[in-house]
């Protein structure tokens, strides 16, 4: 080998100079980690030491109580009266209390009668034969107060005495066409509505008397109750008569 190759060959192998193959950064000092951990698990040590002690610290009113659980309301005291059987004590009786009743100007009175047919107790229902039906009967026209036709029937409201058309009434010493005014009364009260009558099978062949009903309204007891018709001898309308009399309704008033 020729001495120029041996020169360069002797110049690649020169030795490192001391501290060149282990130069260390400055920015990365080999003992910062484990100052970092170290100062870590001291901080994590005294935390865990304060959370421990903390309850040395706290005032007793916020201070935590071991085994406490949902707070509950203290029960009521039972309130016992130190007197029974006293009465209470009055206070400002001559303000407060009542005055002095005399029971000897207390007088007791018959009760009126009631204003109108509302106030009057339900009618009985009459007992009928167990062939008879309920029938719808239309356009019906009264013939007198309290007897009407309609689809070939003549029906008498049960319970009630009719007016007789030709009838006349007498009012503080003035006379009047009581009969005629009572059938036109029924006859515009009806307005041609039908009537719903409990009827038998054959009641096309003969007058009857029959009850009867104006959708909820019993026809006799608006009739009675209004003047325009009397209670039968037999009949459930006797206070609905009082009242008419008293009221001075129908052919018991004045001219109508």
């Amino acid at each position: 080998m020729s001495a120029g190759a041996n020169g360069l060959e002797q110049h690649h192998r020169q030795p490192a100079r001391p501290g060149e193959g282990s130069r260390v950064s400055p920015a990365n000092p080999p003992g910062r980690p484990l100052l970092a951990s170290a100062l870590g698990g001291l901080g994590l040590l005294a935390g865990m030491v304060l959370i421990a002690e903390g309850g040395r610290w706290l005032p007793p009113s916020i201070a935590p109580v071991e085994g406490a659980g949902d707070p509950k309301p203290a029960s009521p005291t039972p309130m016992h009266d130190t007197q029974p059987g006293q009465p209470a004590r009055k206070i400002a009786e001559d303000l407060i209390a009542p005055p002095p009743l005399d029971m000897s100007g207390i007088e007791r009175v018959e009760p009126r009668p009631p204003l109108g047919e509302l106030g009057l107790a339900p009618a009985p229902k009459t007992p009928m034969p167990q062939d008879w039906r309920e029938t719808l009967l239309f356009r019906p026209v009264a013939t007198s107060s309290a007897i009407f036709e309609a689809m070939g029937r003549t029906v008498a409201i049960s319970g009630t005495v009719d007016v007789d058309p030709h009838r006349t009434c007498t009012f503080d010493d003035t006379a009047w066409p009581c009969g005629q005014r009572a059938r036109a009364a029924f006859d515009a009260w009806l307005r041609g509505r039908a009537l719903k009558c409990l009827l038998p099978p054959d009641a096309d062949r003969f007058a009857i008397a029959a009850p009867c009903v104006l959708g909820k309204q019993d026809v006799g007891a608006w009739l009675v109750s209004n003047g325009w018709a009397m209670v039968a001898p037999t009949g459930i309308y006797a206070k609905a008569e009082a009242v008419a009399r008293n009221a001075r309704m129908g052919i018991f008033g004045p001219p109508q």
